[in-house]
């Protein structure tokens, strides 16, 4: 039993080292669309009726916040981003590229 969780161990150590995540990451289901955009207006605090402009102006706020120059990390930076498409995205089509 013991060699058993011993062998465990090291391939769940492995599985990180090898490709980054641990495996029970896989197991997890990938967000769907709805929950990506309400952790988007969430990071960003806009309110589900934003416009294109306002969703921009709080992109550049939180961007301002937590950009590397200022102590943040450019991880937060990518999140910020893909916050942005995200609810650019979940506009109108007419309401995109204004």
């Amino acid at each position: 039993m013991t060699r058993f969780i011993v062998i465990a161990a090291i391939l769940c150590l492995a599985c990180r080292w090898i490709f980054g995540r641990w495996p029970w990451d896989y197991l997890s289901a990938p967000p769907n669309r709805s929950q990506t955009v309400f952790r988007a207006r969430k990071l960003l605090g806009v309110s589900a009726d934003a416009d294109r402009a306002q969703i921009i102006e709080a992109h550049k706020r939180l961007v301002r916040q937590v950009h590397p120059d200022m102590g943040g990390t450019t991880a937060q930076v990518h999140e910020a981003n893909a916050a942005r498409d995200a609810l650019i995205d979940s506009l109108p089509e007419n309401e995109r590229s204004l």
